[in-house]
């Protein structure tokens, strides 16, 4: 319907600066006057022959399109049809139809536009067109090649208005689609909808989603906004099946996904998923909610650190180090698939602060080689209440993206992971408890779907939530170290200590790894700026005492 190709590309003229006493309106009136009860007659029409000219010319149609469309001009601008063109030339109405090709040329330059593309019977004259007009310039017909992605977005709002005028068919509008992407491979959006390999049904709905938000700011879609991507209500009627029961074909595909309210999935309102608007709109620079609430940390950047634990400790992370190498990994997937068990692996790590369980975490995955999605908890949630459901379904939807994508599945890190996997609360009647309990239960959900590794780390297991605890397969307890693991801290911390130093302070404090790095690096600090002291244990022995009073006050906050 929108073949350009009869037509050479227009630009935007003023008219008045080569005929100065000629401009579009007057010819139009002019051929208006001329052209009434003319029957079309050649003879009576030479008396606006210079006007007719300059319209045919000026628009690049032919002389009869130029009167037509003057008549539709007068006549309209809305709910022109035949009867209209018979009663102002004084034709029959079986004359009038005659000139069906000339409004079809007329429809596809643009000029006009059909009110109902079935039914082909009125026309009406685009606002676009009369707009140029009063400013006495050509309408202008749209490029569709050698396009960025901005202009092509330009372009597909005037079509998907065309779609909901019912000036253009579903179906006509996917083939418009089809050659408007294979002319313009050079941009992005079309190089990554090309990727998903869509037929072209799901590839107008697709186009759909995206035109709305970037066009219209809509990420919030109901059925009423995609019933004009369907010709019969046959079609419509399975799609809308389909999205309801989370069946879709797009929804398999993670471009459009349910929106979710308070945890729960609204099966009757959609959007793009967060990997969609990455993937596909990423030349707009929409901000996806993922890259707000999760860092990136790559393995090749991971400085390798000691570790010391009790032999307990040191024996499970040593197995889940074994477990987490690659080869070892993907045999015990693969594995697990053919059995019919869940190939995800969810751990928690848990005990008393400074441990050293987030570290454990680096250094797992430095010697695994895998890189770490790192969530910022408190950035999840959000003080909007709805947009921390928002946040957890992206932050997922975005980590399924990495898997699919990594050689090595990267690990989603969950660190200090009380405030999400707490227990959870009955009766929640507040805002904020609704709100929480909404978190928990996405999070649940994604547990069990999981196709990766997640790893949580919390201080306060007493106050883990039961069925968080049951969906994780590997659980480590990270306790302070025994005398001899503190020894060997404290030698690794600050190697120029003495065997009897050493021994001294792992004996009288009972210090957490994170406690003796801290006073080493009090310890460095005072070196530096002082110069090494002539005793260092009674220099170290001091911070040890400051770190204990420290511990102390806050303990007492808030008594």
């Amino acid at each position: 319907m929108y073949d350009t190709k009869p037509f050479k590309n227009m630009t935007k003229t003023n008219l008045t600066s080569n005929k100065k006493e000629m401009t579009l309106l007057y010819a139009i009136e002019r051929v208006v006057e001329v052209s009434k009860n003319s029957h079309m007659n050649k003879s009576v029409l030479k008396k606006a022959k210079k006007e007719i000219c300059f319209l045919a010319k000026s628009y690049n149609i032919t002389e009869q399109q130029a009167v037509l469309f003057c008549v539709c001009m007068e006549r309209g601008p809305h709910c022109v049809n035949y009867d209209d063109l018979s009663t102002h030339l004084d034709v029959s109405k079986i004359s009038a139809y005659s000139y069906a090709a000339d409004i079809d040329t007329l429809v596809r330059r643009r000029l006009l536009r059909f009110r109902d593309v079935k039914e082909e019977d009125s026309v009406d004259i685009p606002t676009a067109v009369i707009r140029s007009m009063k400013h006495n310039e050509v309408y202008e017909l749209p490029q569709r090649t050698n396009l960025d992605c901005a202009a092509m977005f330009d372009l597909l709002n005037l079509w998907f208005d065309d779609l909901y005028n019912d000036a253009i068919t579903a179906e006509e509008l996917s083939t418009e689609l089809e050659m408007l992407y294979d002319e313009n491979p050079q941009v992005g959006f079309v190089r990554h909808l090309n990727e998903y390999n869509l037929n072209n049904e799901d590839m107008l709905l697709t186009t759909l989603f995206c035109h709305l938000l970037v066009s219209r700011d809509d990420d919030d879609i109901r059925f009423n906004q995609i019933e004009d991507a369907y010709d019969s209500d046959r079609k419509f009627f399975k799609a809308k099946a389909d999205l309801r029961s989370g069946e879709h074909r797009l929804m398999k595909k993670h471009i459009i996904e349910h929106l979710c309210e308070d945890g729960i999935a609204n099966n009757s309102r959609y959007k793009l998923t967060e990997e969609a608007k990455r993937k596909l709109l990423g030349e707009f620079r929409i901000n996806t909610v993922d890259e707000k609430i999760a860092d990136m940390l790559e393995t090749e950047k991971l400085t390798e650190k000691k570790l010391f634990f009790s032999d307990d400790i040191d024996r499970q992370v040593r197995d889940l180090g074994s477990f987490l190498m690659p080869e070892n990994f993907c045999k015990v997937q693969e594995r697990m698939k053919k059995k019919g068990f869940r190939n995800g692996f969810a751990c928690l790590f848990y005990g008393s602060p400074g441990t050293g369980k987030t570290e454990t975490v680096y250094q797992l995955a430095r010697q695994t080689g895998r890189n770490i999605m790192v969530v910022d908890v408190p950035q999840i949630k959000s003080k909007w209440v709805g947009e921390s459901e928002k946040n957890i379904k992206a932050l997922f939807d975005r980590y399924r993206e990495l898997v699919g994508k990594a050689k090595a599945t990267p690990i989603l890190l969950f660190n200090e992971a009380d405030a999400i996997i707490g227990i959870r609360k009955n009766g929640a009647q507040n805002a904020v408890d609704k709100m929480e309990n909404s978190i928990q239960n996405i999070i649940l959900q994604e547990m069990e779907s999981l196709d990766g590794i997640m790893i949580a780390t919390t201080n306060l297991q007493q106050n883990f939530d039961k069925a968080f605890e049951r969906r994780f397969l590997y659980k480590i307890k990270f306790e302070k170290p025994t005398a001899e693991a503190r020894a060997h801290i404290w030698h690794e911390m600050i190697p120029e200590l003495n065997e009897d130093d050493v021994q001294t302070l792992a004996a009288k404090y009972d210090f957490s790894g994170g406690q003796i790095e801290n006073i080493a690096r009090h310890y460095n600090i005072d070196c530096i700026l002082h110069g090494d002291s002539a005793d260092s244990l009674s220099t170290l022995i001091s911070h040890c005492d400051n770190e204990h009073l420290d511990a102390n006050e806050s303990r007492r906050v808030g008594f």
